[in-house]
């Protein structure tokens, strides 16, 4: 198949973009600024700055010179191959085959793929159009090699396309920085009066080798095709997703785990091979009458352990209600973390083998009693006790600052104190009875008090005198009068139980 490559060139690649985000800079003259040797140069510039007379390379002073209302934007290294990128993934729609070119282009490789839209021309004109539609200014040529690709695209006409064979004819009349040269090279073949292509390109190799070196040849033999040149293609990861197609419809739960075993293994593999590890996936099942069901399962820390997987899609077959039968099984992978290596040390009196067996059981726990039945908790750096502890979900997040045990907490806090009724003897003696939801409580034995102030740089509001209080049936409560006392006035509430 005779190769054929584009070259799509953006004009003002970051000036567009820019534009693009913030629409009230497509009518002022806009300039990028980099820092160089304690100096602002001009590093790029959009259509309205360069015809006021700025180009790349002067200072910013030169440019408020020329335009003294220009728009000032910071230069972030790399923004360029990071755009480029993403604007590679968006044309991968028109070829499996991009390639960022440089800091303003991409190369694709259409071979076999402008049949799709009947011919190169309108190939060509949909994608420069979409293109243009976002905004941005570009140009775009197609030919046998990639050199003279990009030699048409910035030096040819507008959507150009070289017929097979014939870029030596249309790269004659082409400048000599369209051979992709340094600009010290230029130069000499500008003062040897050589302006354009056709003035060197038939000269004999041994005297280009003589007088501008290699470089000239290299870029003479790929602009032509007599030496190939390679990309490097963009790489879009696939999606961890494994398909199995049944010849027969599956109607039995057995059935259905042999299937599940055959897609795990596949996707395992995948996993174990690029170090990753599952955190949630999803089991879709397609069935005769056209219906879909569902399952999914999730887990505590990344995986790629195919029996334990294996176990917890198993809990899930009584929840798929095959009906006629599943003709189609697609099991993705919808979380994804790679998968940390440790050392072991050969002293430690756990194993890593039994930290993985506590993490799968908890995986199969919340299975059976639903994903919010286990819970981690971590002291936070607060007073208030609904700021003092937060719910993690990573297993190996450590905590910040070390568990209080100055004062003993209820193992079951409320999100939100409930008011109680409460008798109470003089000021900051505890409790002899309180009512909660209609039942009166006889207190037998309390603590406290111990006082909490609330922290006035998040909130204003009083403070809280706690008591641990015991009633007759030796069940403990955490609660608090809010603020000082008052004889009738008092305001109590219950924060917690105790084991």
């Amino acid at each position: 198949m005779q190769k054929r490559y584009l070259s799509i060139w953006f004009k003002y690649l970051l000036p567009d973009a820019l534009a693009i985000l913030r629409p009230e800079l497509k009518e002022l003259p806009l300039i990028i600024v980099v820092k160089e040797r304690g100096r602002q140069l001009v590093k790029y510039c959009n259509d309205i700055a360069l015809k006021e007379g700025i180009k790349t390379g002067i200072t910013v002073a030169d440019a408020r010179a020329l335009v003294p209302d220009i728009i000032l934007e910071d230069y972030e290294e790399g923004s360029e191959r990071q755009l480029l990128k993403e604007l590679g993934e968006w044309c991968i729609r028109f070829s499996p085959a991009v390639a960022i070119d440089g800091n303003d282009s991409l190369l694709i490789d259409l071979s076999g793929c402008s049949h799709l839209w009947n011919g190169e021309i309108p190939y060509l004109k949909d994608l420069l159009n979409r293109l243009k539609a976002k905004g941005y200014h570009v140009r775009g040529a197609i030919a046998d090699t990639i050199g003279a690709a990009w030699a048409i695209a910035r030096f040819g006409k507008e959507k150009a396309i070289i017929p097979a064979g014939e870029q030596y004819r249309f790269l004659l009349s082409l400048p000599p920085a369209a051979l992709r040269l340094e600009s010290t090279l230029i130069q000499r073949l500008h003062k040897l009066g050589m302006y354009r292509l056709e003035s060197f390109i038939d000269l004999p190799p041994s005297v280009l080798r003589r007088r501008f070196g290699e470089d000239l040849l290299l870029r003479i033999a790929q602009a032509l095709g007599h030496v190939e040149e390679f990309l490097d293609f963009i790489y879009i990861p696939q999606p961890y997703t494994e398909r199995l197609p049944c010849l027969e419809p599956i109607r039995t739960a057995k059935g259905i785990e042999l299937a599940i075993a055959q897609l795990l293994d596949a996707l395992c593999f995948r996993l174990r091979r690029e170090g990753m590890g599952l955190r949630q996936a999803l089991l879709k099942c397609y069935r005769v009458d056209g219906r879909m069901v569902t399952v999914s399962i999730g887990t505590h820390k990344p995986s790629h352990h195919m029996g334990h997987l294996q176990k917890l899609l198993g809990m899930r077959i009584a929840h798929i209600e095959p009906a006629l039968g599943i003709e189609l099984f697609i099991l993705e992978a919808s979380g994804i973390e790679p998968i940390e290596l440790s050392q072991q040390a050969i002293w430690a009196i756990s194993s890593e083998a039994d930290e993985l067996l506590v993490i799968e059981l908890l995986d199969r726990i919340a299975m059976r009693a639903g994903k919010n039945a286990i819970q981690r908790f971590l002291p936070q750096e607060h007073y208030w006790p609904e700021r003092s502890v937060k719910s993690v979900t990573n297993l190996d997040e450590q905590p910040s600052i070390p568990w209080s045990v100055y004062r003993p907490r209820p193992t079951h806090l409320l999100a939100c104190p409930e008011p109680i009724r409460v008798t109470a003897p003089i000021p900051d003696y505890p409790p002899i009875l309180f009512i909660y939801k209609g039942k009166k409580h006889i207190i037998k034995k309390a603590d406290g008090p111990e006082r909490i102030e609330r922290e006035w740089w998040l909130e204003a509001g009083e403070h809280r005198d706690y008591y641990t209080v015991e009633d007759e049936a030796g069940r403990r409560y955490w609660l608090f009068r809010s603020g000082h006392y008052h004889h009738q006035q008092d305001q109590w509430f219950l924060h917690g139980f105790f084991a």
